[in-house]
């Protein structure tokens, strides 16, 4: 052996202490360090001959590279629709790593079942059905192509075409109808070869909405003359958390042939409060289900959950033939399920945290994040110089400048949010207007965490 790793094997449990400690006073900092660093990074260096060991590693991290990189984990990193990392969930993180299993199967190890179990219960959390089954994937982008990728095939089904074995080019053109689509439908559609302009958008509802039109959907439908389609629902659109009537939706299916997808990657979490639950109602009628947990969840990046009910065309798709990895017969092992055969045990922070908040924990998470956004709505409402884009649904802030809202003067106000250090926000276009999004889903922020970037928005130029 290397006799550093030697000297590092002997020393394992002083470095893990030392990672320890210094994960700690990173964490312990969140609430002072800027958010959000827009300064250069350091040069590449040259790759090292003879080690440092791990120690030694741990100290370079931390002289060269740790202080650049953003506090996304702390209260007020409101870009995209970023969770933290409950601190049971970082326990179970640091375990998945230390185990290093290979979630792929079964064979040798019980850690497949331990994934089979927090499947189980996040299904319960979310109001599915038993016909749903699940596999943990890295995130919404790929949990959507696994959906659709199983639409595909349940369209080869309905036309007599295997496609898994034929090619999706004997399918012929495809149809793909949606109001308000995320960005990752149409990369998923493009890495499953229907291709992105396949994507029809169809109408939204008026009024400042982007839940779809159910009447417009029909005669979508209709016109289709009976050709079976695809339909991407949203549970909660990325701009504005709006939510498609998902009951309606799936009503259609008594007159017309399609595959209900329903992309819930955040809005699903709408389940865990009684006060927001029922705009998930229907979300059990759906064919195949997208939620990502590194979002509300707050577990560690990377982490989603697929459902489907058609777990036979899911093995269709994904499965492995090869002597070494057995045949997908009973209880499919996750490497027939998912695009990957090696897969990290991401399963393991999720069903800490779950074990450890509940139900109850997550739902006060949900409902917190949810009265916070309200309060951002109504101190960014009453600023000069700013209004909202669209009412605050759920937990996310839609907002733009009062007057002359370009490209270049909205950037300009995030970049000075971003450069006091108080918070983080990302761009968007809402309705032609381009604007701002303010998202809360991290479990740590409070009153006080808003309160600083109202002040934030308040002391721009």
């Amino acid at each position: 052996m290397h006799p550093t790793l030697a000297d590092d094997l002997a020393r394992f449990p002083e470095l893990l202490q030392s990672a320890r400690d210094f994960a700690v006073r990173e964490l312990d900092g969140l609430d002072d360090r800027p958010v959000a660093r827009l300064d250069r990074a350091p040069g590449a260096d040259v790759l090292p001959d003879g080690g440092a060991g791990a120690e030694g590693a741990l100290a370079r991290f931390a002289e060269r590279w740790a202080p650049g990189f953003s506090a996304s984990a702390g209260p007020r990193y409101l870009g995209f629709v970023t969770g933290g990392a409950t601190p049971a969930s970082v326990a179970g993180d640091w375990l998945t790593g230390a185990y290093d299993q290979n979630g792929s199967g079964a064979a040798g190890s019980w850690a497949a079942a331990l994934e089979r179990e927090a499947v189980a219960w996040l299904r319960e959390l979310f109001g599915l059905g038993e016909a749903h089954s699940g596999a943990f994937v890295t995130g919404a982008t790929v949990s959507n192509t696994v959906g659709l990728a199983v639409a595909r095939e349940w369209l080869g089904e309905r036309l007599g075409v295997d496609v898994s074995r034929d090619g999706v080019a004997a399918l012929g053109p495809v149809d793909v109808l949606s109001g308000s689509p995320h960005s990752s439908v149409g990369k998923a559609l493009s890495v499953l070869g229907i291709g992105r302009d396949r994507l029809r958008r169809v109408p939204v509802l008026p009024g400042n909405r982007e839940a779809v039109d159910v009447d417009a959907l029909e005669r979508a439908l209709a016109a289709l003359d009976g050709r079976p389609a695809i339909v991407v629902a949203n549970a909660g659109t990325v701009n504005t958390v709006d939510f498609d009537d998902l009951r309606s939706i799936a009503a259609l299916r008594e007159r017309y042939d399609f595959w209900l997808h329903v992309d819930a990657a955040f809005g699903g979490f709408a389940a865990l409060s009684p006060a927001y639950a029922a705009l998930v109602d229907g979300l059990d009628a759906a064919d195949s289900v997208c939620v990502d947990l590194h979002k509300w969840l707050n577990v560690p990046y990377d982490a989603a959950v697929q459902f489907t009910r058609r777990r036979d065309l899911q093995v269709r798709v994904f499965h492995n033939a090869s002597p070494y990895l057995g045949l997908p017969t009973g209880e499919p092992d996750f490497l027939h399920l998912t695009p990957e055969n090696s897969r990290r045990l991401r399963a393991l922070p999720a069903w800490f945290s779950l074990v450890a908040y509940g139900r109850s924990g997550h739902r006060e998470i949900v409902e917190r994040n949810v009265a916070l956004a309200a309060r951002l709505g109504e101190g960014v409402a009453a600023l000069d110089g700013l209004r909202l884009l669209a009412p605050v649904r759920l937990n996310v802030v839609c907002f733009t400048l009062s007057e002359d809202p370009t490209p270049k003067r909205v950037a300009a106000l995030a970049d000075a949010v971003a450069a006091s250090g108080e918070a983080f926000l990302t761009p968007t276009v809402y309705d032609g207007v381009p604007g701002l999004r303010a998202a809360f889903s991290n479990w740590r922020t409070s009153k006080a965490d808003v309160a600083r970037v109202l002040a934030a928005l308040s002391a721009r130029d």
